[in-house]
């Protein structure tokens, strides 16, 4: 029963050596529960529906247009996240085409733009009012190299409940113009989001135990040690549940000889099927 189901997903959790939290939330009756919800992680790519949303209130603000051209320079491509790391740096997009690669293939070298643009203290700003406490964005392409016991407070941080709020806030928002005014825009501007959410081309974590075309809008983030996605899931075309899943301290490989990145991927796509089969 949806009684039993945070037992069942801390059970499978319970299963790895590993820090994993979760945030989890019934979007038909609004029940939601958590493990470890409040720990504040290392945030990775999931940061970038923060981004995201912080460029659409701008957008709506008339601060910056989805139009307005973005130059693609040298300087953002010291990173190893997406596709535009390995082109030449003479040319530019639109904001909303770097929005959208940014999104779906976490390209790095489009968020160091982006947030230049808008700048990282309107990205803690927006991201504080809307409630997510335990969220701070330091940087706008993380540092590298990354040592792999670097300290939390020297890359991106947020918590699974953060995470979940804002992801909530987006689905009542692409419906009621009340809750899109909390986040700064409009229901067609949280309608956009979550379509570029649902073009995500990392499908291997919540998504991968799902049948095969289940809509998922959904942002995976990748680090030296963790590896995280949130998102929310579609039965059909309605929004069905919001699930965030952040691991921490995952070995390079687990006692059997599975390698902890595999072991990530299993456990959050697992984890995501769980909660489809108990709603479905």
């Amino acid at each position: 029963s949806v009684d039993t189901l945070p037992t069942r997903l801390n059970d499978i959790c319970d299963e790895l050596p590993f820090h994993t939290g979760w945030f989890f939330k019934d979007i038909r009756t609004g029940a939601s529960s958590h493990r470890n919800g409040n720990v504040v992680v290392s945030s990775a790519s999931v940061r970038k529906i923060a981004i995201l949303m912080t460029a659409l209130k701008a957008v709506y603000e008339g601060k910056v247009s989805l139009d307005q051209r973005v130059p693609i320079e040298a300087r953002y491509q010291a990173n190893d996240s997406g596709c535009f790391q390995h082109l030449q740096p003479d040319f530019s997009v639109s904001l909303r085409d770097a929005l959208v690669i940014m999104i779906i293939v976490s390209d790095n070298t489009c968020t160091g733009a982006v947030v230049d643009i808008l700048g990282l203290d309107q990205v803690n700003s927006f991201s504080r009012s809307v409630g997510m406490v335990g969220t701070t964005h330091r940087h706008g392409v993380p540092p590298l190299p990354m040592d792999v016991n670097h300290p939390l407070d020297y890359t991106n941080t947020t918590t699974p409940n953060d995470v979940g709020v804002l992801l909530d806030l987006i689905v009542k928002g692409a419906k009621d113009l009340s809750i899109s005014k909390e986040l700064g825009c409009t229901p067609d501007l949280c309608l956009l989001a979550i379509e570029f959410l649902g073009w995500q081309k990392l499908r291997t974590r919540l998504p991968s135990y799902l049948p095969l075309g289940t809509k998922v809008a959904h942002k995976t983030g990748t680090g030296v040690r963790y590896y995280n996605d949130a998102g929310i899931v579609y039965l059909r075309e309605e929004p069905l549940f919001i699930l965030s899943v952040f691991t921490e301290n995952v070995p390079a490989e687990l006692p059997d000889g599975t390698p902890g990145h595999s072991s990530t991927s299993q456990l959050i796509g697992r984890l995501c099927r769980t909660c489809y089969d108990e709603l479905t």
